[in-house]
């Protein structure tokens, strides 16, 4: 009864980390969550009541597919007073979060057998959703010293005749890295030099630490803009997850598809939903830097535990809100129990059942022997839940 393509996808793992950990909850276990990939923080004051007066004054009926009129122009005019960017109407739609944006691109842009260069650690779906379009999902692992960060030597050897398209990331989900103008430009140059698509999800463009700059591709290069399409969203940097508020900015012939994809499909996102994005875009940045600080001091206490964890080494994450420890040192070892740690899924099913903390296994993103620690979450939970681990790793043999 279930479609063949069924067989090639799996679960979000993040999601299914998330549930296991709310059923817990649900039995009474006192679990500590850093496995959510949202912020701890409610949505701005503002862009709530934006919506509630859209909703009042009756904004509740059916909108253009592909985004009212002052909603694209807020997304123009943020395009250009933030990133440098010039972009028309036709050149921008909006979606049901980035995660929509991402997999109605793979839907209208990839061909059966078309290769898509996706760096590894990578978020969790974009491998899914590339099989979904009947592409082939091309993986480049990195290592950490490289700083889990493609160069341009695996990228121009993960090039075929096939290669459509490379998905960047930056700041990246799961590992925080950032890349600098100097990592970008010869990947750039080489996604030109071969006629490239390149992708670059940019969810995460406002959560960079310290010096960290946050570095778009097609600033860097303009001249790669016919060939490259921005993904980004509202859900990370103003806490609004469940709001689904996504957006690309891309050629509009590739604009045009997604919109004819998307009339057949969801229609549009939430008629007064649109209206305090609005607000979120033109409104001010008081809440986005703040709460970047607050995650900035969460950051340095994760990242300081888990560095004095013996047997655990983590590179310094710059962006996003999540560490990814490299916790192999333990796979092989063996619980009170007797269950043998093979992999870091069994090391997270254990930190989850012992431990009662929820993490996520290195294997969902590709990158075996890792976990991926969100902090954006309350500072004593994150200090309670570190420890807690730091216990249950040390207590394995």
């Amino acid at each position: 009864m279930i479609a063949n393509r069924m067989k090639q996808i799996q679960p979000s793992p993040t999601i299914a980390v998330s549930a296991k950990a709310k059923a817990l909850k649900a039995e009474g276990v006192d679990v500590i969550d850093l496995a959510a990939g949202e912020p701890d923080f409610d949505t701005p004051e503002n862009v709530r009541e934006a919506c509630v007066k859209a909703l009042n004054s009756g904004k509740t009926h059916y909108t253009a597919v592909g985004g009212i009129p002052e909603l694209k122009a807020a997304i123009i005019r943020k395009l250009k007073r933030e990133n440098n960017l010039d972009y028309a109407p036709e050149e921008i739609i909006v979606t049901c979060g980035i995660k929509q944006a991402i997999f109605t691109c793979m839907q209208v842009m990839i061909n059966p057998g078309d290769e898509v260069i996706i760096p590894a650690p990578y978020w969790v779906s974009y491998p899914d959703q590339v099989r979904i379009a009947e592409g082939t999902p091309v993986i480049v692992p990195t290592t950490e010293k490289t700083g889990l960060k493609i160069t341009p030597e695996q990228l121009e050897k993960a090039i075929t005749s096939k290669t459509r398209m490379l998905i960047m990331t930056s700041p990246s989900n799961p590992t925080g890295m950032v890349y600098t103008a100097a990592e970008l430009k010869p990947l750039i140059e080489i996604c030109k030099k071969h006629k490239i698509f390149m992708l670059s999800d940019e969810i995460y463009e406002y959560m960079v630490y310290g010096d960290t700059e946050f570095v778009s591709p097609v600033t860097l290069d303009p001249s790669i803009k016919p060939m490259a399409l921005i993904a980004n969203g509202l859900s990370k940097s103003f806490a609004m997850t469940g709001w689904r508020v996504g957006f690309a900015a891309a050629p509009k012939e590739i604009v045009k598809a997604m919109e004819v994809w998307q009339s057949q499909s969801l229609t549009h996102i939430t008629s007064f939903v649109q209206y305090a994005a609005i607000e979120a875009l033109d409104g001010s940045r008081d809440f986005v830097h703040m709460m970047r600080d607050q995650l900035n001091k969460q950051r340095q206490i994760c990242l300081n535990a888990l560095r004095d964890m013996s047997g655990v080494t983590c590179s310094e994450p710059h962006g996003a809100f999540y560490c990814f420890p490299n916790v192999s040192a333990f796979v092989g070892k063996t619980d009170s129990d007797g269950n043998k740690m093979t992999s870091s899924q069994d090391i997270c099913t254990y930190l989850l059942t012992k431990a009662h903390v929820a993490t996520v296994p290195g294997e969902g993103f590709g990158a075996p022997g890792f976990l991926r620690i969100s902090y954006a979450c309350d500072v004593q939970k994150l200090q309670t839940g570190l420890q807690r681990i730091a216990k249950a790793l040390q207590n394995l043999k």
